[in-house]
């Protein structure tokens, strides 16, 4: 290879990770509508906050946090939903990601579940966090969001890799005529329901591939399933949405994988 050679190719990567580190300092709302004949008419047009995998540690700093959470206040959502993996590296970040999570606001209350990170780092410091923040704990278990008469279930499952998964205990009661919306932070989890009483399930954990050829193919996604649960709206027995996320873990690049805040937007159809 010859000496300009050389330097194009060494100028063209160069580029090429000043792009991918610019993108994972980006953030962008994505908005999503769902609609289902389950949404009570009292609940039609609720707007969720959708956050996961914020990964605060040594790429992800408080102060990007900070920011994170005025964008979701911004939107004015009526809930806010967090999909774990919370900290990257270190149980020192728990207590900082929380202290900045505590400023959430949402009418109908922040709910969020733990994924794999938040297990090796600390659960039980994790939930103490959580806890202190005025953020609910949404794994195994649930909390029924109530407007004008009507009702609606939000629930989780614990992590699909560290911890158990008991959906009857999250379901908590709820019918077959009821709305429920399942938490859980590995989409993998939907694959093993089948038919549950799920109307629509949240995940994250995937970070849409975090780096992918033009957006549509990603050469390593955390998942037994290849890229079928790579990022978006899956249709499936129960259809799953899966947010790329916001942080990002070793390297901190992404590609075609732009962070997110996810503003879903239940519709009566």
């Amino acid at each position: 290879m010859g000496l300009v050679a050389g330097a194009v190719v060494v100028l063209s990567c160069l580029g090429l990770m000043t792009v991918m580190l610019l993108e994972a300092r980006s953030l962008r709302v994505t908005p999503i509508a769902f609609a289902s004949r389950d949404v009570p008419v009292a609940f039609d047009g609720l707007r969720v906050a959708f956050v996961s995998d914020i990964h605060h540690g040594p790429y992800f700093s408080r102060s990007r946090v900070r920011t994170t959470v005025r964008r979701i206040n911004a939107l004015h959502p009526d809930v806010v939903v967090l999909g774990g993996d919370y900290v990257h590296r270190d149980a020192s970040y728990i207590r900082p990601v929380f202290a900045e999570l505590s400023r959430l606001r949402a009418p109908l209350g922040v709910y969020g579940v733990l994924g794999n990170h938040d297990h090796w780092e600390g659960a039980p410091e994790t939930l103490a966090a959580m806890a202190a923040a005025g953020i609910l704990d949404l794994d195994n278990r649930g909390a029924w969001l109530r407007r004008d008469g009507s009702r609606l279930r939000l629930c989780g499952v614990g992590d699909l890799w560290e911890d158990g998964q008991d959906l009857p205990d999250a379901l908590g009661g709820a019918t077959a005529g009821d709305f429920v919306i399942l938490v859980t932070h590995n989409p993998d989890f939907v694959a093993e329901i089948g038919r549950a009483p799920v109307d629509l399930a949240l995940a994250g954990h995937t970070h849409g591939g975090q780096v992918t050829l033009l957006g549509r193919w990603a050469p390593f996604v955390p998942s037994r399933y290849g890229q079928k649960y790579r990022a978006g709206l899956v249709d499936e027995a129960v259809p799953v949405l899966v947010t790329v996320g916001v942080g990002s873990t070793t390297p901190p690049l992404r590609l075609g994988a732009p962070p997110e805040i996810v503003l879903l937007t239940l519709r009566r159809g």
